[in-house]
């Protein structure tokens, strides 16, 4: 798994570096406030309390031989965009900077910045596909107009196979996963996978359904 720095502990920061450290990750935490650097030291591998536009310091701390570096500080950000060239400049592979605004995002860009992440952004979207798609459970954006999405089967749905639905054909989606309750008080919330539904595959009551297709032939399934 890749090493990763997430230098600046706010918000955004502090709660990506606790998720990538749950999943096993290796984490460099920073941040200059001694008060953030502490509540991390036993969560992540290795929490320091440094200037990220310091290079002499962030090469001390082996912060450059990190595979990806996601530079989270939010109201600075002439800070932030120095610490992404220094990053950059230091030969780290792929550095992901916080933007919040779309001319700081070019900017970014052209200093190096690998990727661009506005969390704020990101969520006024997804919240914005949940109010107005509530079926749709998680998305993932494939480009300007296709998307992946799992969604609750509607009800008018359950008791028919694919084949009866005839989805492809009818709502120009693809049904790629079939997401199902498994029976039993002791297994409740747990899900098992048909990861290749068949044509005689049958929707089932509490199923989703994880589903690719344009966003407009998304929108337009049936929501019940």
């Amino acid at each position: 798994m890749n090493r990763f720095a997430v230098i600046g502990l706010g918000r955004f920061g502090m709660r990506l570096a606790k998720g990538l450290a749950a999943a096993g990750a290796e984490v460099i935490a920073v941040d200059k406030r001694p008060e953030l650097v502490e509540q991390m030291r036993d969560i992540v591998t290795l929490a320091v309390c440094l200037d990220a536009t310091d290079e002499e310091a962030i090469v001390a701390q082996g912060i450059d031989k990190v595979d990806v570096a996601i530079v989270g500080v939010g109201g600075a950000f002439e800070a932030g965009a120095l610490a992404t060239s220094i990053l950059k400049s230091l030969g780290v592979p792929r550095v992901i900077s916080r933007a919040t605004t779309r001319q700081r995002a070019e900017i970014l860009s052209r200093i190096g910045a690998d990727d661009i992440v506005n969390p704020e952004a990101e969520s006024a979207d997804r919240w914005c596909s949940r109010l107005v798609m509530p079926q749709v459970l998680e998305k993932i954006d494939l480009g300007d107009k296709h998307s992946l999405v799992q969604i609750r089967a509607p009800s008018s749905w359950t008791g028919k196979t694919l084949a009866q639905l005839n989805i492809r054909k009818k709502y120009k989606v693809n049904v790629v996963v079939i997401h199902r309750p498994l029976k039993g008080a002791d297994q409740h919330g747990q899900t098992y996978l048909i990861d290749t539904p068949l044509p005689d595959s049958m929707i089932e009551p509490g199923d989703s359904l994880l589903v690719v297709g344009t966003n407009e032939a998304i929108e337009a399934l049936p929501k019940e």
